[in-house]
């Protein structure tokens, strides 16, 4: 809501651009002349310019190499956790194909303390241009959604953060547009700790995982953070998680960390690590890749020596999602682009 009533004239003409949600706005120094960018599901970036003493407008910029007609829309769901807490979330269907039993990809965003938001979304995109619904949603912990919500988490992981996943997935399959027999979790950072928690605290639940630079062992993540962010990791880390430095804590997040529960993993997985991340070491991948092929799982292994936290060049990221591509595809029955 403006507070400012020359604003809500230029809000109301800027709004009437693009049926997305105005994000960033400049404007110059009288007021008149402003730049405004939308947020949008299926066009990233469009860029308008507004003249409000002449009622002008053009646009500035779109993606041209995206057709919207060809994107999925994104839509805002909400649901109860089973104690109760309201959840939110957003699910992305395929275009063109009747949304009922679907092979159905469990999207789990990082932080855990961020949250996902109604925009465009890539991998989402990506995914069900492939012929998966995908599902986000803002589990305990996340962000905006108020004190109750956030501060949910405590003690949760692997516990309460990992049941409302588990209720979203449910709700999806009830409300029908899932096929319980071809579920998948895909995420990073948090969200790689939270497939690798998907696997192993629910092994029946998911055909096939991703977890891409993601935590397996929460005290080593804990002990291997560089020196100058610990500082930073009282009010979050070590009020949600555990002080390592407690004996009864430190037995805690053991307890909640997917190393300790290997030998459970039967889920084909896909795990992606970039060698020089100093956030989640090398070794909280090697340390799960590696035992479970002495068993015999199933897992593919990338590691990308020029990336950290997250692969950032070109190159990588077309590497990992054609990795993906192909791991759900065999194990979910989804298209790829070598099938299309």
């Amino acid at each position: 809501m403006p507070i400012d009533s020359h604003f809500a004239q230029v809000q109301t003409a800027l709004e009437k651009l693009s049926d997305g949600v105005l994000g960033w706005v400049h404007s110059d120094l009288a007021g008149q002349r402003w730049v405004a960018t939308f947020i949008h599901d299926r066009e990233p970036g469009t860029t308008w310019f507004y003249d409000h003493a002449t009622r002008e407008s053009r646009l500035l910029f779109r993606d041209t190499h995206l057709d919207p007609a060809d994107l999925a829309p994104m839509t805002p769901v909400r649901f109860p956790a089973r104690d109760g807490l309201p959840l939110h979330g957003f699910l992305t269907l395929p275009v063109s194909i009747a949304p009922q039993d679907l092979p159905l990809v469990l999207l789990v965003h990082g932080g855990p303390w961020m949250h996902d938001t109604w925009s465009f979304n890539k991998a989402a995109q990506f995914l069900t241009n492939r012929g998966y619904a995908v599902l986000q949603v803002n589990f305990r912990g996340s962000t905006g959604y108020g004190r109750r919500h956030l501060t949910g988490a405590i003690g949760e992981f692997a516990g309460k953060m990992h049941d409302d996943l588990i209720d979203a997935v449910d709700w999806a399959i009830a409300q029908g547009y899932a096929d319980p027999d071809r579920l998948a979790i895909v995420g990073g950072s948090y969200g790689g700790y939270a497939a690798l928690v998907g696997v192993t605290v629910t092994p029946e639940k998911f055909a096939a995982a991703v977890d891409y630079v993601g935590i397996s062992d929460l005290a080593n993540f804990l002990a291997t953070l560089p020196p100058f962010v610990r500082a930073n990791m009282t009010n979050n880390w070590i009020a949600y998680v555990g002080d390592p430095d407690d004996p009864d804590q430190l037995a805690d997040m053991r307890r909640r960390s997917p190393i300790t529960m290997i030998d459970r993993i039967r889920t084909p997985l896909l795990v992606a690590q970039g060698a020089n991340d100093v956030r989640v070491v090398h070794a909280e991948s090697d340390n799960i890749v590696t035992p479970l092929r002495e068993r015999g799982v199933p897992v593919e292994y990338l590691v990308a020596d020029d990336e950290g936290h997250g692969f950032d060049n070109p190159e990588n990221q077309v590497m990992l999602f054609r990795a993906i591509e192909r791991h759900l595809a065999e194990h979910l029955g989804g298209r790829s682009a070598a099938s299309s």
